[in-house]
């Protein structure tokens, strides 16, 4: 039995907390720390066993009884924090991003080093989901041969609040992260070139903070397979998340996952259901599994599925796309080992 304790305790806190108590047998939620917890908060974290919940997250780190510790806590504190952990013993999962500063992050890279015996898991569970690990598999098993052509379509239900662009690091290093690092994933490549077109279509005010709401990314994969990633913070029907894998022996596509499979078909027309909503709904799932293989990995000291270097692509793929907006011309990633 893995002991967990969880430093943050806001959405994806308690995303994580009701995974493991209702679906990771071999662990067990013992502490949640947060400085901002509140009465409500707290309550629910109780109701769901956990022994201590307090403001400090040094008490989780000196708890010996505690094995592994998640990084949910505020992107800007993942490094430090996780940094903190690895050195105390603890196993980590960190959400993602690692951070948003390459430094930062290679720091958390050399602590590892430092500490092999760590397992260290960053928080990219759409690899978990059904439908793109369905993709990956027939890839893996050379059902659609050598990875051609890979197209992703990202779009969120609805804008973020315009307020919080500042401190989310922007949609490349905030929304299209994933799919980043979904193109890793699905090609078993990483990125060595991006290109972006973009536009402020959905909210003014996005254009205002200087991000955007709309774009088209074209990658060129290391392995020779190109990518394109169509992105939009609006799109009226629902939570769209789909993907298509092109090779030189098939092909492998996903479809939105729905309430259900029923369509409609009178005089009024044939209609089916639309998306689930958001990601909780679509992809509460994928939030277990991840956690179910970090505390395996932490069980068995297998490697973990996620580790350091997805999180550090990621991050500069992002900033490699910021670039290609800023300058409008094609970003290889390697530009960015000099930022």
């Amino acid at each position: 039995m893995i002991n967990i304790g969880i430093i943050g305790a806001g959405r994806i806190g308690k995303v994580h907390l009701q995974s493991i108590t209702y679906h990771v047998k071999n662990a067990c939620v013992k502490a949640v720390a947060d400085p901002y917890i509140n009465e409500e908060t707290e309550k629910l974290i109780r109701n769901l066993g956990v022994q201590k919940v307090c403001r400090d997250y040094k008490e989780i780190l000196g708890d010996p009884e505690i094995d592994a510790v998640l990084v949910c806590s505020s992107t800007d504190t993942h490094a430090a924090v996780s940094i903190e952990a690895i050195e105390a013993g603890k196993h980590v999962f960190c959400e993602k991003p690692v951070d948003h500063a390459l430094e930062r992050i290679q720091a958390v890279a050399d602590a590892l080093a430092a500490h092999p015996d760590c397992r260290f898991q960053v928080g990219f569970n759409r690899r978990f989901d059904h439908n793109f690990a369905a993709v990956r598999k027939a890839y893996d098993e050379g059902r659609i041969g050598e990875a051609h052509i890979l197209k992703i379509t990202s779009r969120d239900p609805e804008p973020p609040n315009p307020a919080y662009i500042k401190v989310s690091g922007g949609m490349f290093l905030d929304m299209t992260i994933h799919d980043f690092d979904m193109a890793c994933f699905l090609t078993d490549s990483d990125v060595e070139e991006v290109y972006v077109q973009s536009a402020v279509l959905v909210d003014p005010a996005i254009g205002e903070q200087g991000d955007v709401d709309t774009a088209i990314i074209t990658l060129k994969m290391t392995n020779g397979a190109l990518a394109v990633i169509d992105n939009s913070r609006r799109a009226v029907y629902g939570y769209d998340q789909r993907a298509e894998l092109f090779g030189s022996k098939g092909m492998a596509a996903t479809a939105n996952d729905t309430l259900s499979t029923v369509v409609i078909s009178n005089g009024e027309g044939v209609t089916g259901e639309k998306p689930l909503f958001f990601f909780l709904e679509r992809y509460m799932e994928s939030f277990a599994e991840e956690m179910r293989q970090f505390v395996n990995a932490c069980e068995t000291g297998g490697e973990v599925p996620v580790g350091i270097h997805a999180g550090m692509q990621s991050v500069k793929i992002g900033l490699a796309a910021r670039r290609s907006v800023e300058e409008h011309r094609p970003v290889k990633v390697s530009e960015m080992d000099a930022v």
